[in-house]
């Protein structure tokens, strides 16, 4: 609230002074208000939760004849390279065939378009991913973003073997 103080007369005689007037504004209830309000800000705000990828591993077979394998038809394998490079091709690598490697790339016209169009001709497609020691992180998490995009619900990731990387060393791309 605001006041008005004045000055006691002082008592001399004399010629009469106008009385000087001071005001004096109290902070307090709009201190109050301030910390009203930042409380409540703060605990009406909901903070942004980290969005996570729900996986689920296998579990491991005691026995490894009794994984299935999966057919050649069904498979697609994607190899990520160092320096942001993704490669694919049909099938599994097979000693007698070697199959054709293709080059793509990480946006919508890429590895997704590709992923959309092997799924669209066969349903029961399983994407092998394998990654070499030099790519990068980022790489294994965008290609994992792109499984959840595409709602691609059957893909492993598999160490890459040494046909793999001979694969990408003689092809050129």
């Amino acid at each position: 609230m605001a006041e008005i103080q004045q000055q006691a007369d002082s008592g001399k005689g004399g010629k009469k002074r106008a009385k000087k007037m001071s005001t004096k504004i109290d902070m307090t209830p709009m201190v109050d208000l301030a910390f009203l309000l930042l409380t409540f800000f703060m605990l009406t705000t909901t903070f942004s939760k980290p969005t996570v990828m729900q996986l689920t591993m296998p579990v491991k077979e005691k026995n490894p004849e009794e994984q299935t394998q999966i057919k050649a038809s069904d498979a697609f394998t994607v190899l990520l390279d160092e320096n942001n490079k993704i490669y694919y091709y049909d099938g599994l690598l097979d000693k007698d065939v070697k199959p054709e490697l293709k080059a793509s790339s990480y946006d919508a016209n890429g590895i997704r378009k590709t992923i959309l169009e092997r799924r669209a001709a066969n349903p029961k497609v399983v994407v092998l991913i394998k990654a070499a020691d030099k790519s990068n992180y980022k790489n294994m998490v965008d290609i994992l973003d792109e499984m959840n995009i595409t709602d691609q619900k059957k893909y492993a990731l598999v160490d890459i073997s040494k046909a793999d990387e001979d694969l990408i060393k003689t092809s050129g791309l």
